[in-house]
């Protein structure tokens, strides 16, 4: 989804060193502070090992890593940076472990200049000496120890032979090649050549029984020669054979070749991949290919390559090199390609195996590329021999050896992403253009150098894909401004506009507007004006909105319209967020005449600043209230982040533009213990913001996932959807990360610029053979529109919402067209949707429609023609059944194994439903919906967690948690239900017919039911379930039930059977006794507070209500047990009603502050109802809290968040607001406005659920009508009375009810509220937003005062007709 595509990591200007693994072959260069590792084959990134990580003090030296060199045997990576050499080792059953092995530190004034390690010996030359080390055990830690030293001229190379007897060097000064003893240091030769050595190489021959030394040499002139021992000398060489030029090709070609080069094919992994491709099954037209091979390998030939000047190769080879005497050497051409089989001669060419294949990987430099060589195309001389695998970051044009050592500072991109600048440490940087459509690549279009005397680069834009610098162009283009804090460029309306518009932002937070001129001779730079924002105070920051979500800030919209986007943020220090735009003024550009170049436009400048000035119009503002911030960010989508350092870290958090009563702007806030380094905002396609958070040494990336009905916190949840975790990579901490297009981010990490995004094929794609893992296909967008875009209509949140919405019609023909999509057989990307028109459609226009597509009758007597159940009702169980079947056992793609099963559910549910339609009413539908959903999520919650995610990768999914009860949502729902018989069987079924206290309190049974002996008769089945728990029959368990039932009787008969338990006798006496007499309380009192003591809290409350004092024993499971649900149901059972004391001091002092403490609107709701405010709990559904917590005659300690995401609250209201009088009476109290905007805040909530259509049916639907007396007839007064007239008028909001019910005392009805809603004055206020705010006060006043008159004549006519006259049969007579 967002892997590494490309790192940039330099162009190698020296040999390359290979360590050969088992499975694949690693490429090192040296670059910068830092030894790179790469996959040989696909050079693909995999690691930078940094010398600072051993010597701190060479992080910010100019210096380079100069000399490298790596031991295949001990996997041992040896490196010098001036007079320091380090070792890494690479370890691990993966060889994915690399770690610092050793170190030396030679004399300051030796700095090392050649190096060559192999089998415990470091060979190590200096500008003057050539010392040997052996590696030792000091202490248990590895030491180099010095064997010998001598002084000799400035080394350039060294090589230990392979038998280790000799060593081969070369000085920087002359053409001659050293031979030294290894033991001893003594040289034994000196061999001169006309020309300088440009390598050594010394020839493996393991097959061979002699262990001669054999050396080859090459030149600059490009001529390779082989010294082989003396017969009578062996430790002396000769020349016995040169390769050059004239040697491969005729004389009259080779007289014209002064641009080749030749390279020695390791013998050892020729032999290897040539015997790999002679063992496999042949074919009986690959005999003559494979001659060739087999001859090479039988015969034991040598290999070289030489490339010409137009990219041909031409393939030679040496005989008998093994054999003596060496006058037998024969040497020969064995194949010549065509021209442009390479693009160049490279300086440096090896050739690696590839394992597992028949094919060998050649690797050449500069420009860094890898080629795949099919051994027996190649040999053929086919075309297809030689095929490019992959190729560096780097161009091979002239400055790409000339890279910059220093480190990446800062980044800066064009406003569409397809351009970026990299400005380093040393004043040095580079312009890149981001090529997507072809390459998907960064490509390097210019770069400049801090030259001596020059001012410092502070800050840069980079315009249209790197076409200019604003600081940096040819010739240069100047202009005197303020002193700019930042600077950045508006995206322009069209790119062949002549100008661009920048933006700069003083230290004093005044606002340049620059025109920049790219067309022409010369660019040039024109003032257009200085401006402020209209605040009231200086703003602490200012800074830009991103504008990758548009092609530019003035695009032009439908009809010619221009659209114009927010530019500005602006963050005051008290944390008010506000929005700009400029209103005029940014649309000015000089004529090209007027061109101001260097200093000679200072007229133009002036003219340009007075004749335009820029204002500036709010579009929006938040209060965030916080204060202190470090960053801050805005997104396209006005998705602003902050950053406050806080002692407990640092505070990250995301507000919404979108503020009022019921959405504070708040979607995220989260603790970091690590110091945030960066952010960055990008944009999707369909206009959802992802957040880039920089670390030290990774970055996370923020989306705003879908929010669920079953969230713990419910709301907009922000979440990480991948990490890019750069530690494993690179040492080196990041230093900056920015957004390109296509979603593609850039990070900066030291000197290495490392590119994440979406990989394609045939760009050197890497393989991850380690694993052999499925390919990802999906993009990162896609990825974020499946966290956060809008559900299919088969998701199971979808049908979930559809059934609470009582759209059971919908949720059938959803079941029935995605059982007709599964047997079609086709992918899931052709499957046919239902028409959006079907969800605005509610259950009784559903079945119109479905009922006008019935058989007609044109005869009394008609039959129509019998047909089978699933053609004429296409929702059947047969359908269901078989639908259900296919599921599971092909769930479908991109739903977590939670949502399969919640769709398994949720099918099976609709089945019932259509079964029992007349025996569920649709609040007892909703809550059988929630308590199956209950379950199921506590089964996944409870099966074993998946392993851990890869530290780069999709981060974790929301890790399901175990609930310990129902939503008191979910339990109003049956509270309102007239199903609860058939309610409470279903709750039975699902604890298997044994329900328990804790199956009880899970699922509210206490709290929901209405009917006292209900309750009554149901608590005594848990105090028998709770008595056959277990095997013991313990009759401790079942007395606190028993007792609050009064059955003490009962409960000394259970005692007659424990004979085992330790207080048999005791409690077998006591409960002997008459409790009717006081004494026997008394004594049952005093048992209660002697097991208080003891800690036997249930046992005690138990007591408490056997010694007739309910009060103690309902304080025992508040404050001890910390279970209202079991105080309520003991405080319900015993006084038999919701009307005692009791229960409703139980109400009052804890459930009533528990529900403002946690901001739980229902408990609330559910509480006022039982305590017969039936108005407040209307109000508190869309009241908010504070203004609640100051008309209830309850003490409000704490206030929690209020908890507005659900969509199920405007479900209630919708339900209650006209319920009763008493509920009639608490809507009027709720001004239109804001039930205006609480709808709005459901609707964005079912966006964010991603119910997009049920967001838009709610919003067509929902009825602003409120009950209120209405207009007569004066002509009805002359009518006769009818005995089935209603007694008030009521709104047709109010008319297609049955009817109402009168539940307050009309007579003396006291008002609800004690003043109209006001904004708490918490929340702050602008001086802005004043005269608005005034007008909105007003307005809701007036709203208020109309709809209170209402309610008030409906209070009016209800006294008028409250006496109900007796029913009289004569009447209808």
């Amino acid at each position: 989804m967002l892997d590494l595509t490309q790192a940039y990591t330099g162009c190698p200007s020296s040999s390359l060193q290979f360590l050969h693994l088992p499975r694949e072959t690693l490429l090192l260069y040296p670059f910068a502070d830092s030894v790179v590792v790469l996959n040989a084959r696909t050079l693909a990134f995999i690691r930078a090992l940094a010398f600072w990580e051993v010597f701190p003090s060479t992080r910010h030296l100019a210096h380079s890593v100069q000399c490298l060199t790596v031991e295949n045997g001990m996997k041992l990576v040896v490196a010098s940076l001036g007079h320091r050499v380090v070792a890494w080792s690479l370890s691990g059953p993966r060889n994915d472990y690399w770690r610092v092995h050793s170190s030396l530190l030679l004399p300051e004034d030796q700095h090392v200049t050649a190096i060559n390690c192999t089998s415990g010996l470091l060979a190590v030359g200096t500008r003057s000496t050539l010392s040997v080390y052996t590696l030792i055990l000091e202490n248990d830690l590895p030491t180099w120890s010095l064997k010998w030293s001598f002084t000799v001229p400035s080394l350039s190379r060294v090589r230990f032979s392979p038998s280790l007897m000799y060593i081969a060097t070369t000085s920087l000064y002359d053409n001659m090649v050293h031979i030294y003893l290894t033991t001893t240091g003594r040289k034994t030769q000196a061999i001169s050549h006309p020309r300088p050595v440009t390598d050594l190489i010394w020839r493996n021959s393991p097959s061979s029984s002699r262990d001669d030394p054999i050396l080859y040499t090459i030149t600059t002139d490009a001529t390779l020669r082989i010294f082989l021992p003396v017969l009578d000398a062996p430790q002396y060489l000769q020349l016995h054979s040169a390769l050059d030029t004239f040697s491969s090709l005729p004389f009259s070609v080779a007289s014209r070749e002064n641009n080749s080069s030749v390279f020695r094919l390791d013998r050892e992994v020729m032999n290897a991949a040539l015997k790999s491709v002679l063992a496999q099954a042949q074919t009986s037209d690959e005999d003559g290919r494979r001659r060739r091979i087999r001859e090479i390998t039988e015969e034991g030939w040598d290999v070289f390559l030489r490339v010409l000047g137009d990219g041909s190769l031409v393939v030679q080879a040496v005989a008998n090199i093994d054999r003596r005497p060496p006058t037998l050497l024969k040497q020969f051409t064995l194949l010549q390609t065509a021209s442009g089989a390479l693009p160049s001669p490279p300086a440096h060419l090896y050739i690696v195996p590839n394992p597992g294949r028949a094919s060998l990987t050649l690797v050449t430099a500069p420009p860094l590329k890898s080629y795949e060589l099919a051994i027996l195309a190649f040999f053929d001389a086919c075309a297809d021999g030689l095929r490019l695998q992959a190729s560096g970051a780097e161009h091979a044009d002239a400055d790409a050896r000339e890279d910059s050592r220093a480190e990446v500072v800062r980044f800066m991109r064009t406003p569409n992403g397809e351009g970026v600048g990299a400005l380093r440490s040393d004043g040095c940087g580079e312009v890149w253009n981001f090529d997507w459509a072809k390459t998907g690549r960064l490509e390097r279009k210019g770069q400049w150098v801090a030259s001596q005397g020059a001012e410092r680069v502070d800050h840069f834009v980079v315009l249209d894909a790197g076409i200019l610098l604003t600081l940096h162009t040819t010739p240069p283009a100047t202009l005197h401004a303020p002193s700019i804090a930042s600077i950045f460029a508006l995206s322009p309306a069209s790119h062949a506009s002549l100008y661009r518009t920048l933006i700069g932002i003083t230290a004093s937070y005044t606002i340049v507007a620059i025109s920049a001129t790219i067309s022409g001779p010369s660019p040039s730079l024109v003032m257009l004006s200085e401006s402020l924002l209209p605040l009231p105070t200086s703003p602490k920051m200012i800074l830009p909105v991103d504008p990758m979500a548009w092609v530019g800030q003035y695009g032009t919209g439908t009809r010619g319209v221009a659209q114009v986007h927010d530019v500005l943020l602006s963050v005051s220090g008290e944390g008010e967020l506000a929005f700009w735009v400029p209103e005029s003024g940014l649309g000015y550009h000089p004529p090209p005449k007027g061109e101001v170049n260097g200093l000679s436009g200072t007229s133009e400048q002036k003219r340009g600043r007075e004749g335009h000035t820029v204002s500036w119009k709010c579009t929006g503002m938040v209060r965030t209230g916080r204060t202190g911030f470090s960053m801050a960010r805005c997104s396209s989508a006005k998705k602003s982040v902050l950053v406050v350092p806080t002692p407990e870290g640092a505070e990250l958090t995301i507000w919404d533009s979108k503020e009022s009563e019921f959405a504070l702007g708040l979607e995220y806030r989260a603790l970091l213990a690590d110091a945030i380094t960066d952010l960055d905002w990008a944009a999707t396609p369909d206009g959802q913001s992802l957040l880039a958070v920089g670390f030290a040494h990774r970055v996370e990336l923020l989306c705003q996932q879908r929010a669920t009905y079953f969230d713990s916190t419910p709301g907009a949840q922000w979440g990480v959807c991948w990490k890019v975790d750069l530690g494993p990579l690179v040492p080196h901490p990041i230093s900056d990360s920015i957004w390109l297009a296509r979603g593609t981010l850039l990070v900066a990490a030291g000197h290495q610029l490392f590119m994440f995004g979406q990989r394609r094929e045939g760009l050197g794609r890497l393989e991850v053979e380690a694993d052999e893992r499925t390919k990802q296909d999906e993009s990162l967008f896609e990825h974020v529109a499946r966290l956060n875009g809008p559900l299919d209509e088969y998701h199971p949140q979808m049908l979930l919402q559809c059934l609470l919405w009582e759209k059971i019609e919908l949720v059938k023909s959803v079941i029935v067209n995605l059982a007709r999509n599964i047997e079609t057989g086709r992918d899931i990307h052709d499957w046919e949707s239902l028409p959006i028109e079907k969800f605005s459609q509610n259950d009784e226009e559903a079945r119109a429609t479905n009922a006008s597509h019935r058989p007609k009758y044109s005869q009394l007597f008609d039959i129509p023609e019998q047909k089978d159940d699933e053609e004429d009702d296409p929702f059947s169980p047969s359908v269901v059944k078989k639908l259900l079947d296919s599921l599971e056992e092909k769930p479908l793609p991109h739903l977590t194994p939670s949502e399969n099963a919640s769709l398994l559910v949720l099918i099976q549910t609709a089945l019932e439903i259509e079964e029992q339609r007349r025996a569920l009413d649709p609040n007892g539908l909703r809550y059988l919906i929630s308590m199956r959903s209950f379950y199921i999520l506590n089964q996944r919650a409870s099966e074993p967690s998946t392993p851990a995610s890869p530290s780069s990768g999709p981060a974790a999914p929301r890790q399901l948690t175990r609930r310990e009860r129902l939503r008191y949502r979910d339990m109003i729902w049956a509270f309102h239900s007239d199903s609860q018989e058939l309610l409470l069987s279903t709750s039975m079924a699902a604890c298997g017919g044994k329900m328990c206290w804790p199956d009880a309190r899970a699922l509210g049974v206490f709290t929901w039911m209405r009917s006292a002996d209900a309750m009554r008769a149901h608590m005594e089945v848990v105090a028998r379930n709770e008595y056959m728990a277990g095997d013991l029959r313990d009759p401790t368990a079942c007395s606190l039930f028993y007792f609050a039932l009064g059955k003490a009787k009962l409960v000394h008969g259970l005692w007659r059977q424990a004979a085992w338990h330790k207080e048999y006798q005791v409690m077998l006496k006591f409960l002997n006794n008459d409790f009717k007499e006081p004494r026997w309380r008394t004594a049952a009192l005093k048992n209660a507070f002697a097991l208080l003591s003891k800690r036997r809290f249930e046992y005690a409350a138990a007591f408490f209500l056997l010694g007739d004092s309910l009060k103690d024993a309902v304080n025992v499971c508040l404050r001890n047990l910390s279970d209202w649900q079991l105080a309520v149901a003991l405080a319900r059972v015993v006084e038999q009603g919701d009307d005692g004391p009791i229960l409703r001091d139980i109400l009052n002092g804890t459930v009533i502050p528990l529900a403002f403490k946690e901001g739980n609107r229902y408990l609330a709701s559910w509480a006022f109802w039982l305590l017969h405010r039936r108005d407040l709990a209307v109000r508190i559904l869309v009241t908010p809290l504070q203004d609640m917590a100051s008309a209830v005659d309850v003490s409000i300690v704490e206030i929690g968040d209020p908890h507005y995401d659900d969509p199920s609250l405007a479900l209630l209201f919708s339900q209650l607001k006209s319920k009763t009088l008493q509920t009639a009476q608490g809507t009027s109290e709720i001004s239109g406005r804001t039930e205006f905007n609480f709808v709005l805040q459901i609707a964005r909530v079912f966006c964010r659920m991603g119910c997009h259509v049920l967001a838009l049916d709610l919003v067509r639907s929902w009825s602003f009508q409120r009950p209120s007396t209405v207009m007569r007839d004066s002509r009805a007064t002359l009518r006769s009375p009818s005995p089935v007239s209603t007694r008030f008028a009521l709104e047709p909001a109010l008319r297609h009810k049955s009817s109402i019910l009168i539940d307050i005392d009309v007579t003396t009805a006291p008002p609800t509220r004690r003043a109209s809603p006001s904004r708490s004055p918490s929340r702050g206020g602008s001086p802005l937003r004043s005269v608005e705010k005034e007008e909105l006060k007003l307005n809701d006043e007036g709203d208020l005062v109309a709809r209170k008159a209402g309610i008030g004549s409906l209070i009016k006519s209800a006294k008028q007709d409250v006496k109900v006259p007796e029913f009289d049969m004569g009447a209808f007579f």
